[in-house]
């Protein structure tokens, strides 16, 4: 195939479909329980070095409950796709635990602003970055899923982000125009926040889902965290309703209010005023170093970060706005 032109930056995972294929035969497909609590799963599945993948979009049904996990056990050297990374992103960077990301959206919080600390992270020249779109973080989980090396696409072709990206411009061998080539990306350990999943795995959610389905079938190791646990005999009563199936998944952590501060459709509407608490406390070094004293390390859990910020009592008055905002929208 005729190579015409190639990005500069690097790539940070092997896109060979047989070296991934090889690792996913290991694993096993018995309906065994997985089910085990978010500190023992994330400190089996996520190793120092490991590239890192986060389900969600934006602040919508983002793990975050395993974000700050993450920094509390002090996980370093990470890869991490930047993929609609917004708090989760401002979460990692407060324990620098990454080291190198594939950046599409980054340090912004959407119409919140910048995060502070996620610049200043980005910006500090500890971090190797290589640049893609949204779209082409997806299109490189398509890949991965569907067990081919790349994929081809007609974007991004003169623009800067192909530049710094790691895709390769090639001559289409059936028409002869430009297409651009984008490789597969198989995360080593990505973690997906569900509303509900068995012990075995089997996973539903609703809402917005972007490439939760690509990510869970592109990814060798597996983290389902839960809003609640369900019967496997309600999952085999609604079959279609899984999109997650158990022998993809690795671990199932029932973690109740998972995404928060972000929103979690049908459950509970983000909490605009602490996301703003955490812009505002990044303009002050000082102050921003004992807000996450308080929010992350010293919290033994994430029921302990929700009790700290309002606990149940804030969590319905969030459930009644998510729950009014809803009623609005449908028609």
């Amino acid at each position: 195939m005729n190579i015409l032109d190639e990005g500069k930056g690097k790539l940070f995972t092997d896109p060979d479909p047989d070296v991934a294929r090889a690792f996913f035969r290991t694993k096993s497909r018995r309906l065994e329980s997985k089910e085990m609590g978010l500190k023992d799963a994330l400190s089996k599945y996520v190793h120092d070095g490991d590239y890192l993948a986060i389900g969600g979009f934006g602040a919508n049904r983002t793990p975050l409950a395993a974000c700050h996990e993450i920094v509390r056990q002090g996980r370093k050297n990470l890869g991490f796709a930047g993929h609609t990374a917004t708090h989760d992103m401002q979460v990692l960077s407060v324990g620098e635990v990454y080291d190198r990301v594939d950046v599409a959206y980054v340090i912004g919080l959407e119409a919140r602003g910048l995060s502070k600390c996620s610049r200043k992270y980005i910006e500090s020249g500890k971090v190797q970055m290589t640049e893609w779109t949204n779209y082409l973080l997806s299109v490189r989980l398509q890949a991965a899923a569907r067990n081919v090396p790349f994929m081809p696409v007609r974007v991004a072709m003169g623009t800067d982000t192909f530049k710094y990206g790691a895709g390769k411009i090639v001559e289409c061998p059936y028409t002869g125009k430009k297409i651009l080539l984008v490789p597969a990306l198989y995360p080593d350990v990505s973690v997906i926040h569900v509303h509900e999943a068995d012990i075995y795995g089997n996973a539903r959610f609703s809402g917005i889902g972007i490439a939760d389905l690509e990510l869970a079938n592109a990814s060798k190791r597996l983290i389902i965290t839960t809003e609640k646990l369900i019967s496997n005999k309600e999952i085999r009563s609604n079959p279609h309703h899984t999109q997650i199936p158990y022998y993809l998944v690795d671990a199932v952590c029932h973690v109740p209010f998972g995404a928060y501060p972000g929103n979690m459709s049908g459950e509970y509407f983000s909490d605009e005023d602490h996301l703003r608490e955490w812009l505002d406390a990044e303009k002050d070094p000082d102050l921003f170093k004992d807000f996450v004293k308080k929010n992350i390390y010293e919290c033994q859990s994430h029921e302990d970060y929700v009790s700290r910020n309002g606990g149940l009592a804030k969590m319905g008055e969030l459930r009644k706005k998510e729950l009014l905002l809803d009623r609005e929208v449908t028609p």
